[in-house]
């Protein structure tokens, strides 16, 4: 009978601790060390990133915003009646003289208004007619009784004149030659007062009369031509040699149109300008008299400022370049242009290509390369003045030192990251 032996139990227990001890000790140290490395930088696809390397140089300082080509001689075509749209005779686009009819429109109300009109002409060329046969009648009566007059006067003149020569004669008495002169002198006044009477009423009382019918016959002729013309009117027309440009709200047949809408737009496609669209923050640096060059995608052509907007809408300013020198082919109202105006050109400065989160003399934190490219870390910069792809350095990087342009937003929380 085997007996158990008590100390190989004991030392079997003791190396059992001993190797629990020794492996929580172990993995202490392991936690550790652990806990004090830092964590590993992030890799990053080289390829996929935009770099640049600074420089100190010539910087020329551009602003840039997109717009449309308008043109300089623009008419605008309102409705002068109401009425509706019956016919669309030319399409926008289309070329135009002064006579081209654009569409019609009608209005039954106006050809009764019409007839009415020249119904109240008619009534007062009459009356004026009636009126002028009147006056006549009155200055042949008034002819003859001055006539009548005339005789009279001359009779009593003569009857004076012979009792004159009989009194002389001891033939009548004296009295009798009194009274025919006073007869005479009756007469003579008679005469001058009906002579005066017949001198106002033919040079003032018949031009009144006949002034006042004159201009209701005026009136009702305006009238007339009024309503002729607002008839015409319902023929739209151009106006003016030009290019039918589409307008703002589009005119459809059928529709009812009010006095004063815009019915149509005329250009000059030979006098054309470029609106552009410049960021309000860069549009403090625009002046009338600077350089621009626009681009209309089929060729560029160079202008010059020549009006800024005074207000900003929607973040925009617009500004207007006069064009130099022959349009590109395809040039025409309301293409789509970009432009690129030249503010001015800096010497000796440290530069570098903008980056995606930089603004004018504002200060970001970009990822400069290091270790022969092999990593890239977090920099302070502050920038200077800005253009459309490059901006100026002030501080935190020197000449030959290569930053990523790219959005690194997705890297915000870290310092450092490796590049592959």
């Amino acid at each position: 009978m085997d007996i158990p032996r008590k100390s190989a139990k004991r030392m079997k227990m003791i190396r059992r601790g001993v190797i629990a001890t020794v492996g929580l000790v172990v993995i202490a140290a392991v936690t550790v060390g652990l806990s004090r490395l830092e964590p590993a930088a992030p890799s990053v696809d080289r390829r996929t990133l935009w770099l640049d390397t600074v420089k100190r140089g010539s910087m020329l300082r551009q602003v840039r915003g997109v717009g449309t080509l308008v043109s300089e001689d623009i008419l605008v075509v309102p409705a002068l009646v109401s009425g509706r749209v019956t016919y669309i005779r030319v399409l926008p686009g289309a070329i135009v003289d002064a006579n081209t009819v654009i569409l019609e429109l009608s209005n039954p109300d106006l050809e009764r208004e019409l007839l009415d009109a020249t119904s109240q002409l008619n009534s007062a060329k009459a009356r004026l007619s009636a009126q002028r046969t009147s006056i006549q009648d009155q200055l042949l009566g008034n002819e003859a009784s001055l006539a009548q007059y005339q005789a009279s006067c001359d009779e009593a003149r003569l009857r004076a004149e012979v009792n004159q020569k009989q009194f002389e004669q001891d033939l009548i008495p004296e009295l009798e030659l009194t009274l025919s002169q006073t007869n005479a002198e009756r007469a003579k006044r008679l005469l001058e007062i009906n002579q005066r009477r017949f001198e106002m009423f033919e040079k003032e009382t018949v031009p009144a009369q006949l002034a006042e019918l004159q201009e209701s016959v005026s009136q009702a002729e305006s009238l007339c031509d009024l309503k002729r013309r607002q008839i015409e009117s319902l023929k739209v027309r151009a106006g003016t040699n030009g290019v039918l440009a589409q307008v703002k709200d589009k005119i459809e047949p059928g529709q009812q149109i009010s006095p004063g809408t815009v019915l149509a737009r005329i250009t000059n496609p030979t006098r054309l300008k470029a609106q552009l669209k410049i960021p309000e923050v860069q549009a403090r640096d625009v002046l009338i008299g600077l350089l621009a060059e626009v681009d209309t995608y089929n060729g560029t052509v160079q202008g010059a400022v020549s009006r800024i907007d005074p207000t900003v809408i929607e973040g925009n300013v617009t500004v207007d370049v006069t064009l130099d020198g022959a349009l590109p082919k395809g040039a025409r109202p309301d293409l789509s242009v970009t432009g690129t105006i030249e503010i001015e050109r800096l010497e000796d400065a440290l530069n570098v290509g903008r980056p995606v989160s930089a603004s004018s003399e504002g200060v970001s934190e970009l990822f400069k390369v290091v270790e022969e490219g092999k990593y890239a870390i977090r920099t302070r910069v502050r920038f200077g003045r800005v253009s459309v792809s490059t901006i100026e350095v002030l501080e935190g990087l020197d000449v030959g030192d290569e930053i990523i342009l790219s959005d690194m937003s997705q890297w915000d929380g870290q310092d450092r990251i490796r590049l592959k």
